[in-house]
Parts: structure tokens; sequence; C-alpha cells
């Protein structure tokens, strides 16, 4: 199977990479996702949104590029770093497209232009988003319950909220939503709990809910799968750097046969992971059967693979591999 991008993609990827390092290099980034309340540059997302990234995943027709063309575009966040709810908002535009009535509407061509940001909330403990057993109800036009680890939802303009009668979209109330900020080991994201007892609309039933939902659980492990192919990429590339300048005995420590070893294994998790998460991405586009399954795999791969290659990375650099002020 042909797993090379096409000369569209090819070139997606190459501006991608071009904007997000002139742009959100990681040393202007760093201070943004570790030190602002919002975690993120609004005026990067806004011109993200201007130049069609927020509708990655819509149709072709409303000017969506494809499943394959977002994994393009996650990888390249992942190269960076990139800080923020890209992911999520991608994934609430694409939800809010598949949902009927003028309310969905309007909300999804203000996200999708820069001028609003939405995001699923829809965990209610931390073992389960089965919709089949959300707590968090809609009755009399108003949302109430909790919700927790809600992804930059302190930030949120509106909240697609999964509830017991189905989806539900409830506009941040005038005086802010009642959020609980929850701490985490990740410095770039910033998860709340949310508690509801505010007006919103329904935008889609039940049964409607759940596909939208399982559709958004799928492409979200896609795009996680794909950004850590990024990650990947980057962090073996800063080892092989460094390592071809750092010198030990009066050579580079990369001659050494012990950590050409330890690079070749990290070639091998990352390209596995490439190979695992563009499966996924094709199936999505081509509609296959086995989209979901492969998504999974991507993800339950992407998941220790990262893990072990960014560590390795962080022992081939030694010190300056934890030294938190050192940006190669």
């Amino acid at each position: 199977m042909q797993f090379d991008l096409n000369e569209d993609q090819a070139l997606l990827r190459t501006s991608t990479r071009e904007f997000l390092e002139n742009e959100a290099p990681l040393a202007e980034t760093r201070s943004v996702m570790e030190e602002s309340v919002e975690g993120f540059a609004k005026d990067i997302y806004g011109q993200l949104a201007e130049l069609g990234y927020a509708g990655l995943l819509l149709s072709e027709e409303d000017g969506g590029l494809g499943p394959i063309a977002f994994a393009v575009v996650m990888a390249e966040m992942g190269r960076v770093a990139f800080p923020g709810p890209f992911l999520e908002l991608t994934l609430a535009v694409r939800m809010l497209a598949g949902c009927p009535g003028e309310v969905a509407r309007d909300w999804l061509g203000r996200t999708a232009e820069g001028g609003a940001l939405v995001v699923l909330a829809q965990g209610e403990d931390a073992t389960s988003t089965d919709p089949a057993q959300a707590a968090t109800r809609f009755a009399d036009g108003r949302v109430t319950g909790s919700k927790v680890f809600v992804p930059f939802g302190a930030e949120a303009d509106a909240l697609l909220v999964s509830t017991a009668e189905g989806l539900a979209l409830v506009p941040r109330p005038g005086a802010g939503w009642n959020v609980t900020p929850l701490t985490t080991l990740d410095h770039a994201q910033r998860f709340v709990q949310i508690d509801f007892d505010d007006a919103g609309q329904e935008v889609a039933g039940p049964e409607a809910s759940t596909a939208l939902l399982a559709e958004a659980h799928r492409l979200g492990a896609l795009g996680a799968s794909a950004q850590m192919v990024g990650l990947m990429e980057r962090a073996l590339e800063i080892a092989v750097e460094y390592t071809s300048e750092r010198e030990a005995f009066g050579v580079p420590i990369g001659s050494f046969q012990a950590l050409q070893h330890r690079c070749a294994d990290m070639l091998i998790q990352t390209e596995s992971t490439r190979s695992a998460a563009f499966r996924a991405a094709w199936a999505e586009e081509t509609g296959s059967p086995e989209a979901g399954y492969l998504a999974s795999v991507a993800k339950a791969w992407a998941g220790p693979a990262g893990r072990f290659v960014c560590g390795q990375a962080i022992q081939l650099l030694g010190g300056v591999g934890f030294t938190w002020e050192y940006d190669p």
C-alpha cells in the first residue's frame, strides 16, 4: 500500500512547517504554555483559522481537506510542541457540522472562522467517557451536572456538552464558567472541572449524539497519534544533532556504537508510529470499516513509543536533556 503524501499534502506539510517555525517556535511558546493563564496564543489561533486550519475535518464541499491532511498538520504541530486546544477545536468544528439546526450552524461559522472557541465537555470521571453513562442532564432549556478534564474549558466561548438526553451547546454564561482548575504534570495543558446549571440548547438527540461522539473519539485518537509522530521525529532529530556535535575522548559521542543502537531503536519506533497513524488516516479518508480499529491501534502504539523515543532523547542529551531552560 502506498503511504506517500500526494503533491497537495506535501505542500500542506511544507507550508504548515514554515508557518509554525516562524510564528510558534518553542523558544517563544514555552513561556506562553507554562506561564500564561490561557496556555496558548489566541492571535496565532486566529491566523490559523483565517488560513482554514480549523476546518480541516469538514467535508471537501465546506472547505475541509480530509483526515490525511489533518494527520499531516497534527504531526507538524507535534514537531513544535504547539500549545493550546487545536485538536479539540478541529473536533468541535467537525461535530458542529454534523449537528442540524440554526444554533449549530451559527456556532460552526464562528468557530471555523476563528471568532469563537468551542470544545467538547464529556468526561464525568477518570474511568469512562461512555455517553450511555452520562449523569449530566438537559431539561427545560438548562444543562445541569459536572464535567471533568475539559481541555482549555475556562477559555471556551461555548461547550458541546454530552448529556443523557443528547448533545447540548452551552454558551459561556455572562458571569463565566463555574470552573475548578485541575492540576496536571503537563504544563502545556489546562484541564478544568466545570459545574453546570446553565442555559443551553440541544443540537443532537441521543442517537445522533452517540454517533458524533464515536467519530470524535476516533478522530481524536488519530490526531493525537499523528501529533506524537511529530514529537518523536523532532526529538530524534535533536538527539542526532547533539550526539554528532558533543565530544568525549576527542570524538563525537554519536560515533559510539551503543548510542547509534539507541538512535536506531528510536527511528524504528518513530517510523512504526508514522505507519500506524497514516494507515489509520487513510482508512478514515476512504471510509474503511477498519477505521475505528486502526485509530485505536495507532493510539495504543503511539503512547509507549512516544515515551520511549522522548525518554531516550533525554538520555542522549545527558544533563541538558532535563535542564528546564535548555532549548536546542
